[in-house]
């Protein structure tokens, strides 16, 4: 500790460990929308609901894209969809997602309800009429009494909303678990190593990730040209602003040692590419974001890095 405080007036400025640490603080509650508040029933029907292959034409569910044991994510660059051809993006985890505004790479959705009804309608996911999926889930009676108990003040309990509701109450409930880095910022000295302390005062100063990766969850949750060599112009489908042409949304860094390859893309096998590109890979044009600059990252502040971002992923 005395080692990083000597360093710190000419890294991280006027802050100190201590008040950096409390920026990333985690929440003591899950925030749920007041026209879709939790309980329990509903919870449980959203999760059955999220692993059941039945309701694809393909024989997936959500979870085949969303594992649990890779952070909610796939480990593929891209998930292969309909004819064995590649979806244009990556795979997003669903760590944390109750806390986020805007939803997919581009927030093209701006609810988890309505995130969570795309990818059964998509012809290159679980193509499956709503309408159908409805009435096949009306006709089975254990869904039956699942929506009954979730939603018991309504007479025809098996509607598309209740689907969603149910769906987004269980994805409101995937929060990352604790990792050594919460330990270190809850008072355990010794939960990470001196060398991703060091990691951290890097992270919050020279690199400067923490401009984009901030907060508990690691993402500002908004929309950035980071100068990836792609055609795929992101946000700017979905709002007219130059500015976010080939601008994508920030994923959280919460779980990232197990969600290689990285970048909507996936175009980045592991983190010591993604370093490549932040430290001098990107392309330049007018809508890249303003904080993309060579970082001039020394093979040992790298490693700190490293070492430091591994602190974030646990069970």
């Amino acid at each position: 500790m005395v080692l990083m405080l000597l360093f710190l007036p000419n890294i991280i400025g006027a802050e100190t460990i201590d008040s950096l640490k409390q920026k990333y603080q985690r929440p003591t509650s899950i925030p749920y929308p007041d026209d879709n508040p939790y309980s329990k029933a509903k919870k449980q029907l959203g999760e059955k609901l999220f692993f059941d292959t039945n309701l694809s034409d393909r024989g997936i569910a959500c979870a085949s894209c969303h594992q649990p044991n890779l952070a909610w994510s796939d480990g593929l660059p891209r998930p292969i969809i309909s004819n064995g051809r590649q979806a244009r993006r990556k795979t997003m985890s669903l760590l944390n997602n109750a806390w986020d505004e805007f939803y997919l790479w581009d927030g093209r959705a701006s609810s988890l309800e309505q995130q969570a009804v795309a990818p059964f309608t998509s012809i290159f996911e679980m193509n499956r009429p709503l309408h159908e999926m409805i009435a096949s889930l009306a006709a089975n009676t254990d869904y039956q009494q699942l929506f009954d108990a979730a939603f018991p003040a309504q007479h025809d309990a098996v509607n598309q909303d209740n689907f969603a509701r149910a769906i987004a109450t269980f994805q409101r409930s995937i929060v990352s678990g604790i990792t050594a880095f919460d330990e270190w910022v809850m008072g355990n000295d010794n939960a990470i190593s001196d060398r991703a302390k060091q990691g951290f005062i890097v992270f919050n100063g020279k690199a400067n990730c923490a401009a984009c990766h901030s907060g508990w969850r690691f993402t500002d949750g908004a929309f950035h040209d980071i100068g990836i060599n792609d055609k795929d112009i992101g946000r700017g489908a979905i709002v007219p602003d130059a500015d976010m042409l080939h601008a994508f949304k920030t994923p959280s860094l919460r779980g990232v040692m197990k969600r290689a390859p990285y970048m909507h893309n996936g175009a980045f096998p592991n983190l010591e590419t993604v370093l490549d590109h932040y430290d001098n890979g990107f392309i330049i044009r007018p809508s890249l974001d303003k904080q993309m600059r060579p970082l001039f990252l020394t093979t040992q502040e790298r490693l700190q890095l490293i070492a430091f971002l591994q602190t974030l992923s646990g069970d």
